[in-house]
């Protein structure tokens, strides 16, 4: 299990994944989910992918074949005219891999099942956020849906939705996410610590600010810690519950 975020902001897109990946109670490791390609000063693409490793690999693997010389390895994303195409191509992609995989003795197709999470600018254009589907279709960010997550997003979900603003700067949403990926921490322990962020900065062209959240972070452990109190403050301040009183007799 994994749990991966991107998110369209007026600033940009920002982007973070967790690292833990296992087979297992006694098989977990970690693996980097968050894949960067860019052109500097003429485009930037980052992909999130949560899912079959095998898969997610693969996919990585042939999109990186794909950039390479010589030309007629296209379809190429670091060639493609706009992000719908790129996206395109990776919903192609992943439906490929998934397919062959299959086809190598496997029945059930949903043992190699990826969503992957694709967004970035293209000069000439504007920023666009992806989620794509194992099947190979994808649907685009949009106002009504200004966030896309995959792996397990349900712990962490209701904090971004209550809390996220279009217009925030990069640091408050990072910030908003960490207290997202805290919460999901410790409520699944197939998520964990380092966690992988990136930002795209609109009309730059190129890959912004990256860094890695270790194990044991201060500022992650500030953060964690000051939610958790704040949370217990805030139940406390709510209105005090009484029960209904009736009638021995139910009236």
């Amino acid at each position: 299990m994994t749990y991966c975020v991107g998110m369209r902001l007026d600033r940009g897109l920002v982007f973070m994944s967790d690292t833990r990946t296992n087979a297992g109670v006694d098989d977990v490791s970690q693996v980097c989910k968050m894949r960067h390609w860019e052109i500097p000063g003429e485009r930037v693409i980052t992909l999130l992918s949560a899912g079959n490793l095998a898969t997610t690999q693969a996919v990585v693997s042939l999109l990186d074949e794909r950039t390479k010389a010589p030309a007629e390895r296209d379809p190429s994303i670091l060639s493609a005219p706009s992000m719908f195409q790129i996206a395109t191509i990776v919903g192609d992609t992943l439906r490929e891999v998934i397919a062959s995989l299959r086809n190598e003795g496997q029945e059930a197709s949903s043992s190699f099942r990826a969503s992957l999470i694709v967004g970035g600018q293209i000069r000439g254009s504007e920023p666009r956020l992806f989620l794509v589907y194992p099947e190979g279709n994808f649907i685009e960010a949009g106002d009504d849906s200004p966030f896309f997550q995959i792996g397990e997003t349900k712990y962490g979900r209701p904090i971004i939705v209550r809390t996220y603003d279009k217009g925030m700067p990069f640091e408050d949403a990072i910030r908003l996410l960490m207290v997202s990926f805290d919460s999901t921490i410790r409520s699944n322990l197939a998520v964990d610590l380092p966690l992988d962020l990136a930002v795209h900065e609109k009309d730059t062209y190129r890959l912004g600010e990256t860094q890695r959240v270790a194990e044991n972070d201060p500022y992650f452990r500030r953060i964690s810690d000051q939610w958790s109190i704040s949370l217990r403050e805030a139940v406390n301040r709510l209105p005090p519950f009484e029960f209904k009183r009736t009638d021995k007799d139910g009236s």
